[in-house]
């Protein structure tokens, strides 16, 4: 039997989520200012995504696989404290191998709290797991969304040292996620269900050929939608100054919309899985996108925010059905698969920022956008999924 956990508990994990992920979305919410202060061109700025995503990564298939075996809530308090140090490191860097050190802090913080915080959401309904991970979604994607406005709001006129400020952020995290692990710690039928998950490890140490397949196809949807989302984290400002001439502040504004379509993708689409299955909403979020990603490059600007809004809602929908779809392929692993989905992902995604960078310095920001609309077609590998059996409510 599953143990329960409070709605209340949930919502305590959605907002930790919110503030874990509005740190890292400082990071390329300052990239405007950075560029010019330390004059650094489209690689060097895809380079400091990849080495924070690329420390996220890292960590987490490792942490998610150790804690499969051996539960540790309070771990996620200790990766904030990474998180905390990355924070005020950017504020304060001179030097641009500051800035990359900093970035990195932040992502071992990330790889710290995912898988943890995965396991505990996986326990916190028996049926609605949709609704669970969609809940803490929105809370990681609002915290995603509002980097860039508060850097609009905040940072762009108060320069890179108002970093800083958002240590508050990172304390208040590490509050609630005290409370958190409490709450779990009192649980004992968590430990006692961790217990048992324990000894059945040891006699389930290979997966399946055929649950293998599965989850690397599922890593390739994930990858081919984070890699476009990463397109839009790390130029999408760059191009709409460029296309459009807008002013950076109103760039942002911009940004901090197309991620606000995030939060509520991820809810609809972990709600609609409940109900019409998680391979259905796969299918329509991966590749449902492919004709507004044409589109888009030839857009104004008007029907640019539209678009890219709609983009968005659609293919953010897919995260909880593929998390959850890897979950029940391997439902002894929920720490290795939130280790792998929130960490090889979002690594892979670093990698495409950098190759985007460098994609972006030579066909032009334009020419970028051209490229990326055509990652959708990766979507037609939903095909060879193995088919499961799915509880719906």
């Amino acid at each position: 039997m599953r143990p329960q956990l409070h709605l209340a508990g949930l919502l305590v994990l959605s907002a930790t989520h919110l503030l874990n992920d509005l740190i890292q979305s400082l990071i390329p919410a300052i990239y405007p200012i950075i560029k010019d202060a330390y004059a650094l061109d489209f690689v060097q700025i895809g380079m400091i995504t990849m080495t924070f995503q690329f420390a996220a990564s890292l960590l987490q298939p490792v942490v998610g696989h150790v804690t499969d075996q051996r539960p540790m809530p309070y771990a996620s308090v200790v990766g904030m404290g990474f998180s905390l140090a990355g924070l005020l490191g950017l504020g304060f860097a001179t030097s641009y191998p500051f800035i990359l050190v900093s970035a990195a802090c932040v992502g071992i913080g990330s790889s710290i709290f995912h898988p943890e915080a995965t396991r505990m959401v996986r326990n916190a309904t028996k049926e609605r797991q949709g609704f669970a991970q969609g809940l803490f979604q929105i809370g990681g994607q609002a915290g995603g969304a509002l980097g860039p406005l508060l850097a609009a709001l905040i940072i762009v006129p108060r320069g890179q040292a108002s970093l800083a400020w958002f240590a508050a952020a990172a304390l208040l995290a590490m509050i609630l996620m005290i409370w958190t692990a409490r709450q779990h710690m009192r649980n004992e039928t968590l430990v006692a269900a961790a217990k048992a998950r324990s000894v059945d490890d040891v006699h389930a140490q290979h997966l399946p050929k055929t649950v293998i397949f599965g989850l690397v196809i599922l890593t390739v949807l994930m990858f081919s939608k984070n890699a476009y989302v990463e397109s839009f984290r790390s130029f999408y400002t760059f191009y709409l100054i460029d296309r459009f001439q807008v002013p950076l502040q109103t760039a942002q504004l911009m940004l901090f919309v197309f991620l606000v379509a995030s939060a509520a993708g991820a809810l609809i689409g972990g709600i609609l899985g409940d109900r019409i299955g998680r391979y259905r909403i796969i299918w329509i979020s991966v590749l449902g996108p492919l004709p507004l990603t044409l589109l888009l490059p030839f857009a104004n600007l008007f029907w640019t925010g539209a678009l890219t809004i709609a983009i968005n809602l659609v293919m953010s929908a897919a995260f909880a059905s593929i998390l959850i779809y890897a979950m029940e392929l391997a439902p002894r692993r929920v720490g290795l698969v939130g280790g792998l989905f929130y960490g090889l992902n979002f690594g892979l995604a670093g990698i495409a920022a950098a190759v985007l960078g460098a994609l972006a310095d030579s066909v032009g920001i334009e020419g970028l956008y051209r490229i990326c609309a055509f990652l959708p077609l990766i979507g037609l590998l939903t095909w060879f999924l193995p088919r499961i059996e799915e509880r719906r409510v």
